[in-house]
């Protein structure tokens, strides 16, 4: 080991967004057939706009809550939200990554475990 200072986080915050997509019918749904994928490139292209520098936003694979989908998660303090629709996107971006204060009502809560 060295005693070299760890260097600064490259992202001062890292979006992921489900992504995924199960069989239609499937029981716990997906946050693909949900439009995550759209609410994802808005997010990506509302960023821009908004002129947010520092952010990533990627698409995940399963992030295993896509039956209170679509879902998202915001590292490095790993803040979960539910964006339904291009609103609440917004909210995150500009409540949540430019100001600074999490969005209570759009986040998933403590007590939803993920499933199994």
């Amino acid at each position: 080991m060295t005693d070299q200072p760890e260097p600064p986080p490259y992202f001062t915050h890292h979006v992921f967004i489900c992504g995924n997509h199960r069989p239609p019918g499937h029981p716990r749904g997906s946050c693909g057939e949900k439009g995550s994928e759209k609410l994802r490139d808005y997010m990506k292209a509302r960023a821009k706009e908004l002129g947010l520098t520092g952010v990533r936003i990627n698409a995940a694979g399963c992030l295993d809550r896509c039956e209170h989908g679509p879902t998202m998660v915001i590292y490095p303090r790993g803040t979960w939200y539910r964006i339904a629709d291009t609103a609440a996107v917004d909210r995150v971006l500009i409540e949540d990554i430019r100001d600074g204060q999490p969005v209570p009502e759009l986040m998933l809560p403590a007590e939803v475990a993920p499933a199994k």
